[in-house]
């Protein structure tokens, strides 16, 4: 078990080895009735069905691998299909877009963000993210963000080794949504050489050091205890973290941490026959659970969990409504991800978008400002004897905590 001395001066990139984050291939086809968006350039609004797949095959599932003490785990889940490469034009590329999740969630995207930087941590070096990014961003026609120009910074440990395929989609899909959701927002990747608690931890404190006003973590760390919940916090500084993708079970950190962000996953649909344009349903996948170890938050008043109640917020994160994200790591280019990986990045997007992070105390305004969000109140991810914990309901619920973003004004 680790202790709060365990994380006391931590630096951001001791030099270990990594353990590897295996693929969990699966050949198990899962029918969908995703209908997406056609956009023409990066503000466009349109709703549109681009070709519906009739049954999606998972081509890997990093979520599958086995979770171990102490170890964060990646969590997204890749879509098997036909890889288009750099020069497919955004409308030959399934899944959903940067405009698609602008729409879906009302984001005032092209507008707000300046003078934002989104901190993401990651394990390993990817070479290539600097350059996939560049051709996402050019594709969906939003603006560069490369090193050069400041926008871009990545942190490399010594002795960071290189990419797993699992670790560099988790690359790809965290500077991919943060740029969809935010594009004049700043980047900073942290990539470290171990997925041990006690160094993720380090890389999120290094990211906040190095400018960071909101954080971005896609993984999951079973809980054990006794836990170190301040270490995870930040004042001022949003601190977001995946909820994990193995439905209603025990509780994962950071997620799990009082003041942090818990972020759960959705379906969503275009629907043009609804007043939003969109459905949205709780994902099977997605995580919740009572915490074991953290305190309840003031603010967090569901009666079923005495400890911390898992999750906070929800978007889009089923992988049979994917979005689109390019990746070269051991990958073709065009691809097509889901996960609670995914919806993470989306929801921190949108803290920076909003820009108030030094007023806020953890997801305390997201119960304050209810009404700001879009309720998710059907969909389950598992049986549990408090309803509300793995069924999506009106008002709180574990799947999806109080809903998902309707613009910013609930962040």
């Amino acid at each position: 078990m680790f202790k709060n001395r365990l994380f006391q001066g931590i630096a951001v990139c001791a030099v270990f080895a990594l353990p590897a984050c295996s693929t969990g291939g699966s050949s198990a086809q899962v029918p969908t009735t995703q209908a997406s968006a056609t956009d023409t350039g990066a503000v466009s609004t349109t709703i549109a069905k681009r070709s519906v797949e009739s049954a999606r095959a998972f081509a890997a599932n990093c979520s599958g691998t086995a979770a171990v003490l102490e170890t964060g785990n990646c969590t997204n889940i890749e879509v098997a299909g036909t890889a288009l490469g750099a020069s497919a034009t955004a409308a030959q590329i399934p899944g959903f877009h940067p405009a698609d999740l602008q729409s879906a969630y009302k984001l005032p995207a092209s507008t707000a963000g300046k003078g934002q930087t989104i901190g993401i941590v990651v394990i390993g070096t990817d070479a290539n993210l600097e350059s996939d990014l560049a051709v996402y961003r050019k594709t969906f026609g939003l603006p560069a963000c490369t090193s050069a120009s400041g926008c871009l910074k990545i942190l490399t440990g010594t002795g960071a080794p290189a990419a797993s395929a699992n670790w560099a989609h988790e690359a790809s899909i965290d500077v991919d949504m943060a740029s969809a959701v935010c594009p004049n927002c700043k980047l900073i990747v942290a990539q470290i050489a171990t997925n041990a608690a006690v160094n993720l931890v380090g890389a999120d404190a290094a990211v906040v050091k190095d400018g960071a006003t909101v954080v971005s973590n896609s993984f999951a760390i079973p809980e054990s205890a006794p836990e170190a919940n301040a270490t995870w916090a930040h004042t001022g500084v949003p601190i977001v973290a995946a909820a994990g993708d193995t439905g209603y079970s025990t509780a994962n950190w950071p997620a799990a941490a009082t003041d942090v962000i818990a972020v759960g996953a959705t379906t969503l649909t275009a629907n043009a026959a609804t007043a939003r344009g969109w459905t949205e349903t709780a994902w099977s996948g997605t995580g919740s659970a009572c915490s074991a170890v953290a305190a309840k938050p003031s603010w967090q008043l569901d009666s079923g969990c005495s400890m911390r109640t898992v999750a906070d917020v929800a978007a889009v994160g089923d992988p049979n409504t994917p979005v689109a994200v390019y990746d070269t790591y051991e990958d073709n280019g065009w691809i097509q991800m889901g996960g609670t990986s995914v919806s993470a990045p989306i929801v921190a997007g949108v803290y920076a978008l909003a820009g108030n992070g030094a007023s806020l105390t953890g997801a305390q305004s997201l119960y304050t400002h209810a009404s700001s969000l879009f309720p998710v109140t059907s969909g389950s991810n598992g049986i549990c004897t408090v309803a509300y914990l793995c069924t999506a309901e009106a008002g709180y619920n574990g799947p999806s905590g109080m809903g998902s973003p309707d613009g910013i004004a609930a962040f």
